[in-house]
């Protein structure tokens, strides 16, 4: 029972991974786009 519990958990742990690693890509690139705006008007 336990080795087909595991894959499945394994599964959804990269599943909502991926969502958080695009997650986190989005707000990095809306932190850079922050900073270029402050650059530039300085």
């Amino acid at each position: 029972m336990s080795s087909e519990i595991i894959p499945e958990s394994e599964s959804r742990t990269r599943e909502s991974n991926s969502e958080q690693g695009l997650l986190l890509a989005i707000l990095i690139m809306v932190i850079l786009g922050v900073i270029a705006i402050f650059v530039v008007t300085a």
